[in-house]
């Protein structure tokens, strides 16, 4: 597949997800009042800006950036050393990518540096599909490279690659909707992957809340390395989200969002 195959493949399952995700939100939403037009055109723009970024530091867009890194590496990496090939070679690499962007979650939670950016994300009120969106670009430029290291560290294969992202994309959107699932289904689906209701405990503004369920994709990390919660302290449905220090209309400017990090006490 050609790097504008890939980019245009991307984005449609993109626009298709959040926009299916979207609908859901306004017939079986969690939250009612959800000031999307306060928040989205931040929350957006940010994507916007750190799609433009990304295009003009690798040239194209990430996951094709992936798969060509991967494809020039080819042949090395952990995976082939171990004799990993076909189908089972493509599950190990989306696997260890899923494992590395949680472990990176936990990380941006844990070193002052990064949560200093890794902040914007949780500065939003509220979550909806759009917060899926919301990453300082510093933070996503070290992610970017965080998953580059680990496609040619491990010799994930490009379509594994490129899988991967275009599924974390729609995960990732899936997790953070405001969508009320039915109790039985929502049991059950976060045995395996993350859930609506798990990740928003994520975003609660109690810290012990926030510093648990990482996982993007599986669920089965979370309670593999104990930073798995089950239950927020109060319902979920009027459970209290963002920064305990950010709670004005501020936290939806770009302007100011981008300059966050700088701000005294960002690192806190």
């Amino acid at each position: 597949m050609t790097a504008t195959a890939a980019s245009l493949l991307r984005l449609e399952v993109f626009a298709g997800v959040f926009l299916l995700l979207a609908v859901c939100e306004l017939v079986w939403p969690l939250r009612r009042k959800q000031d999307r037009a306060g928040r989205w055109p931040a929350n957006l723009g940010l994507s916007l800006l750190n799609t433009a970024v990304l295009r003009v530091v690798v040239f194209v867009l990430p996951a094709a950036a992936l798969a060509t890194v991967a494809q020039t590496f080819s042949g090395g990496g952990v995976l082939s050393l171990l004799g990993a090939t076909g189908v089972f070679q493509q599950i190990a690499g989306f696997v260890i990518l899923d494992l590395a962007v949680y472990a990176q979650h936990r990380l941006f939670h844990l070193v002052p540096f990064f949560w200093r950016f890794h902040q914007v994300h949780h500065a939003d009120l509220t979550l909806d599909v759009s917060s899926a969106v919301r990453f300082h670009t510093v933070e996503i430029l070290l992610s970017q490279a965080w998953k580059i290291l680990v496609v040619v560290a491990a010799g994930v294969p490009p379509e594994a690659a490129f899988t991967f992202e275009v599924v974390l994309n729609a995960s990732s959107m899936f997790s953070h909707a405001n969508v009320a699932l039915p109790s039985a289904t929502e049991r059950i689906a976060r045995l395996f992957v993350v859930t609506p209701d798990m990740h928003r405990i994520h975003h609660s503004v109690l810290d012990f809340e926030m510093n648990s369920n990482f996982g993007f994709n599986f669920s089965v990390w979370d309670r593999m390395f104990g930073s798995y919660v089950a239950q927020t302290k109060v319902p979920a449905a009027v459970m209290e989200m963002g920064l305990p220090d950010h709670r004005g209309r501020s936290t939806s400017s770009i302007p100011w969002l981008l300059a966050m990090p700088l701000r005294k006490g960002s690192s806190s």
